[in-house]
């Protein structure tokens, strides 16, 4: 038989086969009673029970943050029961990866609308949230390099630090802001543009006697600048003793590090969470300051252990984690926010190395957390899949801000972090967060396919694992300023 025999013949033989098969099918129906047909939609798992019904236990108090909260339950539930767009293998709405990062392109290329006039001081934040949301989705941030660069040299002040933009003051804040940013795109370019000089003697400025950080000239002493200050220091190689002209130096302190640890120890609440100063309530990004700065200290297992009261800050930590909506709130009594899946939901890695120190053991410590619980209100509440961009929660827009702190979160969820403790090097010795690494496969308890999946960023840093070890190995081999 010829090729074209062949072809002529192969439809109605393939048409002949397909009518055996169905017959054979129609066949078993009539042998085997209530045989169904599964569809894909039947292939996809209902969503667990915890995740769409309401707590058994509920206070009968009604109050208007009750209310609030009962506003925001049933405005979630439809979304975890239904998920939106296109659903992945566990019935949780896919990542829209491609408009979220159309969405961070067009934030950090601008021009920005008027409204945004009113935060030109936030402008290396918002440089920060769009580079470090396009990394995690993947995408090559070293092609904003020269843009960054041009950003930053004129918010770059002669007596050191960053301020907001040009003739703005110096902020620890922003510094760490720009930093991370300049950071994060790399390059001999970039990194020596900061005068490492200045900034030294600006956060020398910033040390106060009590042990913290202000954040600017007379500004609020808060662990904000505890973390901010300490992660300049560490990724920039500073020296860890104080300049001559610091206040604090001439008050006795000797090192960034005087009076710190205590310092941290008196924001530590009553709930067991820490404030943002000692006496201030318990917030969740306070804590994830806390923790972090602690953990460029020392090694977790050592500064957080010894400063903090783990019991009651386990306990005000995961009761940040509300059912059924499964996301996580910074304060008591309050509602859940897409961005503290990076401020509460970075802290378990910082609390797991603190609670398990490296070992032998191949077998993974249980979490105090759910990982699948927040990965799934990341997914099905947080993402605006019209137009890109991540949110506080459904009936709020998306910004940069939770854009960035939402898929650092689900990278938190997402991914492994291990530590090991390294060996002291460089002028200021604070090498202990240079001990992290992630676990190239990830966790399994996410309900996430490969392609919701998201790159890890240093759990301390926030910000690529190759350019922290790029920075801290250029300005090593710069040595002292």
């Amino acid at each position: 038989m010829s090729t074209e025999d062949r072809r002529t013949s192969t439809p109605p033989s393939r048409v002949t086969e397909v009518e055996e098969t169905t017959s054979t099918i129609e066949d078993i129906q009539q042998t085997i009673p209530n045989i169904t047909q599964l569809t894909v939609d039947d292939a996809i798992p209902p969503t667990p029970a915890i995740f769409v019904t309401l707590p058994l236990i509920r206070d009968a108090l009604i109050t208007e943050s009750s209310e609030m909260q009962d506003e925001t339950v049933q405005e979630c539930l439809p979304l975890l029961a239904e998920p939106g767009g296109d659903l992945n293998l566990f019935g949780v709405s896919q990542l829209g990866r491609t408009k979220h990062v159309q969405y961070l392109h067009k934030m950090i290329r601008g021009p920005m609308p008027a409204g945004f006039t009113p935060a030109d001081a936030s402008r290396p934040w918002m440089v920060y949230w769009a580079l470090t949301g396009l990394y995690l989705l993947g995408e090559d941030v070293a092609a904003y390099r020269d843009r960054v660069i041009s950003t930053f040299i004129p918010a770059q002040n002669r007596d050191g630090g960053f301020g907001g933009g040009h003739g703005q003051l110096s902020h620890i804040a922003t510094s760490y802001a720009a930093v991370l940013s300049l950071v994060a795109v790399g390059g001999t370019e970039a990194l020596d543009m900061i005068d490492r000089k200045g900034m030294w003697h600006f956060l020398g400025r910033m040390k106060q006697k009590s042990g913290g950080f202000s954040m600017a000239l007379g500004g609020e002493v808060d662990i904000r600048g505890a973390y901010c200050g300490m992660t300049i220091i560490s990724l920039l190689n500073l020296p860890m003793d104080l300049p001559s002209d610091s206040p604090a130096k001439i008050n006795g302190h000797e090192t960034f590090l005087t009076n710190l640890k205590s310092w941290i120890r008196r924001c530590q609440t009553y709930e067991g969470g820490i404030g943002g100063a000692p006496s201030n309530e318990a917030h969740g990004a306070y804590a994830f300051c806390a923790l972090a700065c602690l953990s460029i200290i020392e090694p977790p297992s050592k500064s957080i252990i010894s400063t903090l009261d783990m019991p009651s800050l386990l306990s005000w930590l995961s009761s940040q984690q509300h059912a059924p909506e499964s996301g996580f709130a910074g304060r008591t009594n309050k509602l859940v926010d897409g961005c503290y899946s990076h401020w509460v939901g970075g802290c378990w890695a910082l609390v797991s190395a603190a609670l398990n120190p490296a070992s032998t053991s191949t077998e993974r410590p249980a979490d105090l957390w759910s990982r699948s619980g927040l990965a799934r209100y990341i997914l099905c509440c947080c993402q605006n899949l019209r137009s890109g961009g991540l949110r506080d929660k459904p009936s709020k827009f998306p910004d940069s801000y939770h854009t960035c702190y939402v898929l650092a979160g689900l990278s938190a969820a997402q991914n492994i972090f291990n530590f090991r403790e390294v060996e002291k090097m460089g002028v200021s010795g604070a090498t202990a967060a240079l001990g992290w690494s992630v676990d190239a496969q990830g966790s399994d308890d996410v309900p996430c396919e490969y392609m919701d999946r998201v790159r890890a960023v240093h759990p301390v840093y926030v910000i690529p694992f190759e350019a922290v070890d790029k920075a801290r190995r250029y300005f090593e081999e710069r040595g002292r300023l």
